[in-house]
Formats: structure tokens, sequence, C-alpha cells
């Protein structure tokens, strides 16, 4: 059986989120927020939510039990200085921890994360199956010779 560790993870993240497109609700402010601290704009990809909550179930499931901390640590980035002076150098920034919480909420009342005490959240059965499905489905679907030993 394919599971998703054998399909290359863009790949897996477009067909996951093409699913949780239908799934998840998009809040309405997701359309003035930052990723974090680091960007000076929202994100301009129509969608974006349902890719960030695909990205986020694949991430808790390979990394998982995670937390909202460790998953904001993994889609922070470089926050550089001004580009006008040369005030500060550049400084490593956390992703929005309240696009992440949110996400993980809207993704636990689906039923594909659940929490694990106060170690984190793991990924669910269900948000097993629906990550080593999709894998299968996007494998079959890649012409790509070097994967032909997974199928």
């Amino acid at each position: 059986m394919t599971t998703l560790y054998d399909v290359p993870a863009e790949d897996l993240i477009d067909a996951v989120a093409e699913d949780l497109a239908d799934r998840l609700e998009e809040p309405e402010w997701v359309q003035f927020a930052k990723t974090g601290n680091d960007n000076e704009l929202p994100p301009e990809q129509e969608d974006f939510w349902s890719r960030r909550a695909a990205s986020v179930l694949r991430k808790v499931a390979t990394d998982g039990p995670v937390g909202v901390e460790r998953l904001s640590t993994a889609y922070g980035g470089t926050k550089r200085g001004s580009n006008r002076y040369v005030v500060s150098p550049a400084s490593r920034e956390d992703g929005s921890k309240n696009v992440i919480r949110t996400i993980l909420q809207d993704l636990e009342e689906e039923g594909l994360v659940e929490q694990a005490g106060s170690e984190g959240r793991i990924v669910s059965d269900d948000g097993r199956a629906l990550l080593d499905e999709t894998a299968d489905e996007v494998l079959e679907d890649l012409d790509r010779p070097e994967l032909e030993r997974y199928a």
C-alpha cells in the first residue's frame, strides 16, 4: 500500500487541498491576515486556506505529536532589516499562530486530527486514511519512472 511518504510532498498537498476545499470553510478574516511577521502582505493565492490546511495535515502526520508553537516555527521565515537604511540584521520570525491554530481546530472538527493530551496533536485514523488514499491516487497519476517501484 502506498503511504504519504512515497509521493512528492507538493503533489500530495495539491491533491489533499482539492479535497479539503470542499470540507473546510475559510474564515472571513483570512483575506486580510498575514501569515507571519516576516511578510508585508497577506497571501495572494485563491486556495491558500485549503493548501495550508493540507500542508499542516501532512506535517502533523509526519512530525506528530506536534503543537502550534512548533508548527509556527516550521511555517516562519526570515525578516530582513530595513531596505532603505541598514538598521538591523535579518532575524528569524515565526509564522502566524492564529492561522495555524484555526486550521488545526478545523481539521479537528472534521475528524482528521486529534489531541494527544499535552503533547500536541496527532493525525487520526481518518486523516491517515485520507492521506494514504490520496497518495495512492497521486502515485497512479504521476508519470515518473523513479517512483514505479512504489506502485
